[in-house]
Formats: C-alpha cells, structure tokens, sequence
C-alpha cells in the first residue's frame, strides 16, 4: 500500500475515535422527552433516542428502573410503567453521558392541531389577556411543535415543554389552552398538551401517503399532486401570472421595500443606541401587538450566550416571518429570507451563525422585517425562537421569545386588502399545503410518545372538497390511531363556524356541505365528537376571537366520553324527523330543555316539497322537539337548519349549547356512534 494512502486511512481512523466525532454518538433524546413534560398516565410510557451503536442504557423514573441495549443504528427504547398520576419526579437516562429531567409530571396529555384557528394565540384572542393574568398552573404543561416540512417521515419535531405562566399562555393556542385548562379544574391531574398546527393547511397535508394511497377515494390526491410536481414550470408561471394581475389590482395598497436605510443608520450594530426604542412580545404579528402599520419594523434582542458556546457555530431559529427579512448577530448579516423564496411568509427561518460572531456574555440579535401587507411580524411559535447548536439538548438551547425592542424604519398605516382572488399558495414541494408532509414533519415523529387522545380545528382549508372531506376526515383519523397503535384514541374536533355575508334565502353553501361532512364523521367513527361553533363566528373575519367557548365546548366531549362526567357534550344533534300532515316534527339528541336562546320561534329552517325549492320555514319548540312548516309548502319532505355560510340561529338545549345545523334531504345511512 503506498505510503500517502496509508497516512489518509491513519487520519481517517484518528477522526473517527476523536472526542469531537464521538461527541456526535453521545445519548440524545428527541425535543419531546425533556424537563417540566407530563407523561401519559395509566399506560406503558415508551422512551427513545439515539446514541453509540450497542450501547447500555439505564433509565430510572418514579422508582422503576428499565435497560435497554441501542440496535446498530443507534437507536434505542425503552418501556416503563403505567404509573398513576403524580409530580414532581425526576427521569435520568444513563449511558456514554446522562441526561436528568427534572419537574417531570404523570398525567394527561393531548395533542392539539388543526389549522389557523387552533393555532391562533390566546394573546390574540377575546379576553386573552385577562385569561393569561389567572393562567399560572405548575400542573398544566404546554409543548408547541415548531413548524416544518419533509417529503419522509422524520424522527425529531422540535419544540420545548413549558410550565403555564400568564407569558408562556399568551403565545399558546388559545382554544387548547381553554381546552387544557378546564379539564385541569375538573379532572385534579398535570395536563400536558401538545400543540402541533399550521394555518391554512388541508387534512391531507397532516395524513400519511400510505393513508392516502390505500384509499381509493383519496388516491386522487396523490395524483393530482404527483401530476403537479411533473408540470411545475407551467404551473408557476400561470401561479406567477395570476399574481401579478392581483397585486396590479391591489397596488395601491401593497407596500414596497425600498433599500435598508435602519443598516445604514446602526440599527443592527451591538453598540447601537435603543433607548428611544419600543417593546414588543413576540413571537406575534405586530398588528395584533396595536402596531397597524404595513412597511419595515427592526427588532432586537439581547442574548446571553455561556462561555462553553463561545467561539461554536450555532444556529438561529426565529419561526416564520411575514413577510421578508435580514437578520443581523452582533451586526454581522447572517441570513435573509426574500420574495425569491416561494410562500416566504410561511416559511420557518433558521440561519446558521458562525462560531466567530459568538463570543461569551452579551450578544445582540437583530431582525429587519418588511411587510407588504397583512399582519406582518413573527408567525411562528415561541419554540422556534431560540440559539443552539444543531442538534443540542436542552441546556444548550437558548430561548429568544419574550420581549424585544423595536423600531419603524419606514411605514405606512395598514390598509385592507382584498384577498379574495389571490391564487393561493406558490405551488412547489416547498409548499406546507402539500399531501402528507406536516404529517411527517409534525406529527409522525409525536406518535412514539404516549397520549390520551386528539383535539382538532379544521376544514377551512377542505371547504371547497366537502364530499371528498367524508372519506379524508376518518381516514386521518384512522390514520392517526394505528399510529399510536391505539383504536380508541378520543378525537374531538371543532365544526366550522359561521362566517361571510349572511343571506336572506335560503341557498346551498360549501361551508354547510363541510359540516355536514363533520357531522358524518362524528356519527360514523367511533370515540369522536363535535364541538358546534355556528353562533360564536364573525361574519367579516374567519378567525373569530372567541376561542374560550371553543375550548371548553371541545372540553364537554373530554369529560363526556374519556373521563366519564355527568356533563351534556353537546348541543342538539338532530335525530330523526316524521312528516305530519303538512308540517315536520324532529327529533335530537341532547334535547333536555330545548329552548331559543332570545325566546322567540326559532329561527334558520327551511323546508321542500317534491320540488326540491327551499323556502324559509317557520318553527315552533314542542318540548324536544321542533315541528317545522311553511305555507307554501303543502306537502313537505325534507328540512334544513343553519344550512348557510353564516345562518341565523337560535336554538339550544338547557345548558345553552347550540343546535348543529343539517339537513333531512341528503342523510346517508350511516352507524351511529356513542353520540
């Protein structure tokens, strides 16, 4: 063998036995299994990670110790359990090195997900910052997963347990936290929830592509988005031709970024002078934090970085920002995220700082953020704020969310923008709206960790596929239950609210069509039900602020059915319904003291003869029951409520918990569930 090529292999082996290389095969642990966590009780709780090629593992919780030998990949796991609720413990995981979790809990945990209105945050809710002054709990837990994308399942989703405090509950989901927080007062147990969501985003993007695949009814959503993928330079340019032609329509009011006058000024140097600067909690759009402004906004921040970082590269995560920006550490440009990026809005920013721009102690961050348009500001979650090294546990993770200062470099006050025939997403694989990629980037790596059940906020985003949305629905939820190898994960999921113009007549609507697919779905699949929001909506915004009523509705279905409470879950459910004479009497379940909620007749009927033609109907409660009629109808046979958009509505049960909408005119025959 020649002699260089000797001396290559001896560098090559000295590397590979190096502290630096080993370093990389020390015990780890994913982001989910770490201090102030609450662990499932009641059930075998599976601990896992990654470590040095069979290596012995020693785990010891709540006085039961388990070991474990990592296969050839490194891969480990580990069985304990089930243990009864309980706090504070303390789990260690020995091997190579130890990692000690401490202000560990046993109790319940769910995971929380959906779309736009599940992650909407309690600071941004009706009567958040009240609810946030009065959410101290040592006992109820919050875990925000941090956004991402993967075109295969991954086996680490970021993210931080935290301990509710009225900061920490001010940038959590609002709805889980009502959610989390009634079921702390009426249950006695550490609740942990897990919050996974993404606006805007379809079911499909959070089931499986061998869910989707093994349903004939949903395979033509991995085709249409197969056939996308091959035809994506036509379909860009007829993406980027439609947007043009709305951003000449709405030009008037769409901002432009012109130069960066703030870097010329210092804004991002760490000697800079900020005394005349303004505070800000992020992560949140600036114009729910009172900033109604569309232009350019600098924040910076402060971080103190420990000695044993000193000199490291580390990596800077600050969530999405809506819409561009230039991020500064210690006034050196460490990244940038502009219009040449598709869908930059969304996407999650996490720039790489070199390790000499990071000295021990005082360090400054600093953010240039343009906003054409909208909200504008820190999208993201409060776990994806934060300064690591990649891959570092815990201790090495340096939190960047709370309170940043703040300075306008060039604004103009907000303006309403008609978004009413934008195109939509860029497409591309880059895109969260995609087929099963939130499913593999935010939940699959969730299932090993043991769960009580699901909460769900979604359908928006599937309102124009209601049909389709029959078969999808149970299938993610299927989906989701054999993943967690468990059949009778409770999954309780938010009906649409009410939303858009309201109309005087009655008329079809896309909106009812996808409730009605929700409602089939609770009636079809077992362990489900539905939260019904049709009277908390707002007709001009499709976030309505309400999100306390949302929670503790989704709440009713938890201590109903896992928990077994005597509490209704539910408003009335229509039944079944006999055509009498010239009128309809129904028939509900969750009926007991039918009532309206002004005490007038109800309202939001309508009803058909052979003809199939609506017209309004007039109503009237006999005990709990409703008999339905119109003039104009002699002969009826089929009846809607709150079939609209945004209906008017008034009828509930004594609990004051409204009626779902339906309609006779197209009931399946369906198995009816424990509902």
């Amino acid at each position: 063998m020649r002699r260089d090529v000797k001396f290559i292999l001896l560098a090559l082996v000295l590397y590979l036995v190096a502290p630096s290389h080993q370093a990389r095969a020390e015990v780890r642990t994913p982001s989910v299994i770490g201090e102030n966590m609450v662990l499932q009780q009641g059930r075998r709780v599976r601990l896992w990670g990654m470590s040095r090629r069979d290596e012995r593992l020693t785990i010891t919780f709540a006085g039961e110790t388990a070991r474990t030998v990592a296969d050839e990949r490194g891969r480990w796991q580990a069985f304990l359990g089930p243990f009864k609720a309980g706090w504070p413990y303390t789990l260690v995981i020995s091997g190579t090195n130890t990692h000690t979790f401490k202000n560990v809990m046993v109790g319940e945990v769910w995971v929380c997900s959906g779309q736009s209105n599940m992650e909407w945050p309690l600071a941004r809710a009706e009567g958040g910052p009240q609810d946030a002054a009065a959410a101290s709990d040592a006992r109820l837990r919050f875990f925000t997963v941090e956004k991402k994308i993967a075109a295969e399942p991954l086996e680490e989703a970021r993210g931080r347990w935290v301990v509710a405090t009225p900061e920490e509950a001010l940038r959590f989901s609002a709805v889980a936290f009502h959610f989390g927080r009634e079921l702390r007062a009426r249950i006695k147990v550490p609740v942990g929830l897990v919050h996974t969501s993404w606006g805007g985003t379809p079911a499909e993007s959070w089931t499986s592509r061998e869910a989707l695949a093994a349903d004939p009814a949903l395979r033509v959503i991995l085709e249409r988005h197969e056939a996308e993928m091959r035809n994506l330079p036509e379909l860009r340019r007829e993406y980027d031709r439609k947007l043009a032609e709305w951003e000449k329509q709405n030009a008037r009011v769409i901002q432009r970024d012109e130069g960066n006058r703030g870097e010329a000024l210092g804004y991002a140097d760490a000697a800079h002078d900020i005394s005349d600067w303004q505070w800000m909690s992020l992560p949140q759009q600036w114009e729910q934090a009172g900033l109604a402004v569309d232009g350019v906004v600098w924040f910076r921040r402060e971080v103190e970085v420990p000695a044993r970082l000193a000199g490291r590269d580390l990596f800077l995560g600050l969530g999405a920002i809506d819409d561009h920006d230039t991020t500064y550490f210690n006034g050196e440009r460490v990244g940038a995220t502009g219009a040449e990026t598709p869908n930059a809005y969304a996407a999650p920013r996490r720039y790489k700082v070199p390790g000499p721009l990071v000295r021990a102690g005082r360090n400054v961050v600093a953010v240039r953020v343009f906003d054409a348009m909208g909200g504008g500001g820190f999208g993201g979650s409060a776990a994806e704020m934060r300064l690591a090294p990649d891959g570092a546990s815990s201790p090495d993770s340096l939190a960047l969310d709370g309170r940043w200062a703040y300075k306008a470099e060039r604004t103009v006050p907000a303006r309403e923008v008609d978004y009413s025939n934008h195109p939509g997403p860029r497409p591309g694989p880059e895109s969260h709206y995609n087929p099963f990629v939130l499913y593999n980037a935010m939940l699959a790596p969730l299932t090993p960790f043991a769960v009580r059940g699901a909460i769900w906020y979604q359908g928006e985003s599937n309102a124009g596929r209601a049909y389709q949305y029959r078969a999808l629905f149970p299938a993610m939820i299927r989906d989701w239950r054999a993943r967690w190898g468990s059949d009778d994960f409770p999954f309780y999921f938010v009906q649409l609210a009410n939303w858009r113009a309201r109309n005087t007549e009655p008329a079809e609507s896309d909106w009812a069509e996808l409730r009605e697919a929700q409602t089939l779905t609770m009636r079809s699949v077992p362990r489900t039900g539905m939260a019904v929001a049709i009277d908390i909506g707002e007709a001009d915004d499709i976030h309505p602020r309400n999100k306390r009523d949302v929670g503790l509705r989704l709440a009713r279905w938890a201590l109903f059915d896992t928990y077994k409470q005597a509490v209704v879950p539910s408003g009335p459910l229509y039944d079944s319904h006999a055509v009498e004479g010239g009128r309809v009497r129904l028939r509900f379940k969750h009926a007991r003291g039918l009532k309206t909620s002004d005490g007038r007749a109800p309202v939001g009927f309508a009803v058909a003869g052979e003809d199939r033609k609506f017209v309004r109907a007039e109503a009237r409660v006999e005990g709990e029951t409703v008999v339905v009629w119109s003039d104009r109808v002699a002969r009826p046979v089929a009846v809607r409520y709150a079939w609209a958009d945004n209906p008017a509505t008034n009828l509930y049960n004594s609990d004051d918990l409204p009626a779902s909408p339906f309609r006779t005119d197209a009931w399946p025959g369906v198995t009816r569930g424990n509902q």
